[in-house]
């Protein structure tokens, strides 16, 4: 029987468990794929403890960590059009992606490029895309500034690297650990922590053209004030918080049409995904602490041997 990384009940990481569970069957407009490789994400621990998207449903227990993965199509459900078995894929799964087999809605799949490994394709559907959006949300002009927070992590990473990539000038907000990483991806670098305000006043002393806040919470608000239009505030980490800051949530697409701009990205050297620690599925536990401790630079990934 397969294997997947599952929690048994909302809370902390004592709720987590390594089981066997049935191969799943992929439904009308669904392909199972073998994985090959699930990216980690903070919102796969925040899942454990209860959180869930606005409207989203809640998960039934147990159910699989992971919303994101890259592997090899095995089995295809009834009306699946343009994927075929043996093709390879990436993508945000049903039910988890921490598994040697997850099933994928054909509407958020996408072909994995040819020169991209399984590990960098499957740091793409949650991250990269996430950036994606909230640049297209943004939709700001060649040359304006952008800051962002939290821009050491999986999401500040890539949304730095397509911001620059469209010809913006970034501020990101990073800890002093990160200063280097932040720096070589073209951004001006800015320490996270107390006296934040100041530090970016400094930096921008006649503001900026708009936030990507990933961080939430004060650091968000600190953010805020360097912005004359509030409209052009952005948080992946505070709908809250931003909402009373008069700015809004990333909106997210969901499609496979920007899976497959984020992979052409990616493929182009455009895009690179920094997965800097891999993890077999039996460590996945070590790999999600490491998420959850806030201390992982750029991705990290569960290589899984099915």
């Amino acid at each position: 029987m397969p294997r997947a990384y599952v929690f048994t009940r909302f809370g902390g990481p004592e709720t987590e468990a390594l089981v066997e569970r049935d191969r799943p069957s992929p439904g009308p407009g669904e392909v199972l794929v073998a994985v090959r490789a699930a990216g980690v994400n903070p919102v796969d621990w925040k899942q454990r403890t209860g959180h869930r998207r606005p409207g989203g449903p809640q998960r039934s227990l147990p159910a699989v960590f992971g919303n994101e993965v890259a592997g090899v199509v095995v089995e295809t459900g009834t009306g699946v059009t343009g994927l075929a078995v043996g093709d390879e894929v990436f993508g945000n799964p049903v039910d988890g992606g921490y598994a040697e087999c997850a099933v994928l809605p054909v509407a958020v799949t996408a072909h994995k490029p040819a020169g991209l490994s399984f590990a960098d394709a499957a740091a793409l559907p949650v991250a990269a895309a996430t950036a994606y959006d909230g640049i297209r949300q943004l939709g700001l002009p060649a040359g304006a500034t952008l800051l962002i927070t939290g821009a050491g992590g999986g999401v500040g990473v890539a949304a730095l690297q397509i911001a620059r990539a469209s010809g913006l000038r970034v501020v990101g907000v990073a800890s002093e650990g990160k200063k280097d990483f932040v720096e070589s991806l073209g951004a001006v670098h800015v320490p996270s922590g107390p006296g934040l305000e100041e530090r970016l006043r400094a930096t921008a002393p006649t503001g900026v053209d708009a936030v990507f806040d990933l961080v939430g919470g004060e650091v968000l608000e600190a953010a805020a004030t360097l912005l004359a239009d509030r409209t052009k505030l952005i948080t992946a980490a505070d709908r809250e918080t931003v909402a009373k800051l008069g700015g809004a949530g990333v909106e997210r697409a969901r499609t496979a049409a920007v899976l497959d701009e984020v992979g052409r990205l990616a493929a182009d050297g455009r895009l690179r995904p920094f997965v800097t620690r891999t993890f077999p599925l039996d460590r996945a536990a070590e790999a999600l602490r490491t998420v959850e401790d806030g201390h992982a630079r750029g991705k990290i990934v569960i290589e899984v041997t099915a």
